[in-house]
Parts: structure tokens; sequence; C-alpha cells
């Protein structure tokens, strides 16, 4: 009985050593330390050759989605502990999986962010990076058809990975 009561003693002093730890875990598998409550996410300027009206304001918003919806850290319009900030540098539509007939049976949009992250409580784990995604499709189809759906997807990804790199340490 004493035996069990000194190893129910020695679990709850390991225990209460891992929640006094000073890294909050989300159920995304982040880790965000507790001294940093607020992000704020900068415009990004689409400055790829080709210009698609909406992508901007749709990629910003997408990881102000993201960071919210992933993460207990609040929402600031400037000046967040952490800042995002950068441009989409890539978005275009060429030919893919070209046939015999010199005749493409695939095109592929692709999009490109450069992304710069300051962390203001720890310098040190800043960074700038650049995230790609693509879809490919039928060249059949229209890309006016599909661009809405495929760039969501890209926004989607890309938002993704921004995110574990900024949270997940990976």
């Amino acid at each position: 009985m004493i035996r069990q009561i000194k190893i129910f003693a020695a679990l709850a002093i390991i225990v209460s050593g891992f929640t006094a730890c000073s890294i909050n875990m989300t159920m995304s598998g982040a880790s965000i330390p507790e001294n940093i409550n607020s992000f704020s996410v900068q415009y990004f300027n689409n400055r790829a050759p080709l210009i698609n009206p909406t992508l901007s304001q749709e990629f910003t918003e997408g990881l102000k989605d993201r960071i919210t919806n992933e993460s207990r850290l609040r929402l600031v319009s400037d000046n967040g502990d952490i800042d995002f900030s950068g441009n989409i540098t890539g978005y275009d539509v060429r030919p893919m999986d070209i046939q015999a007939d010199a005749v493409a049976a695939q095109t592929r949009l692709s999009m490109t962010v450069k992304v710069t992250y300051k962390n203001y409580k720890d310098p040190k784990s800043n960074w700038e990076s650049s995230f790609s995604a693509f879809r490919d499709f039928d060249s059949n189809q229209n890309i006016n058809a599909v661009e809405a759906d495929l760039t969501r997807e890209m926004v989607e990804e890309i938002t993704e990975n921004i995110f574990n790199k900024a949270f997940a340490d990976w």
C-alpha cells in the first residue's frame, strides 16, 4: 500500500511538471510558447506576372483564418507578438503532359508565396521562406471554370504549411 502511494505521488509530481511547462500544445500539434498571445498578418500583395484579382485578399484572409482556427492566438491588426508578411511571387498556368500531336493533356495551375515570419518575443526564431502548391486539371476544361476551386485548395495547402513551419516545428 505504501509503495502504491509512493508511485502515485511520483506520477503526480511528473504530471504537475508537464503542466507547468511553458509550451502550450494545441489539437493541431502546434507548440506555442505561453508568452505568445497575439498574431498579425499583413496584406500579401500579388507580385506574380499573372494577376488573379481576388488572390491577395483570399490568401491573406485564409492565413488569418488558419491561425485563428487552429491556435489560441488572438488576431490583431498590427504589432502582434508574431507577424506574418510577404508577397505572392508566382501564379501561373502552363501546359503539362504534351501528347504526340503537340496538345497538352493536362494544364497546371501553380502558386508560390514568399513569407516573412517575425517573432517579437523570440527574434532568434524569425524566418523567411517560400511555399508552393499546384493543381493539375484536364486541358479540355476552361481555366475560368476551375480556377476558383483550385486556388482555394492551393491556399489551404500553403496556409497549412506556413502554420506548420511557424508552430509545429517541422
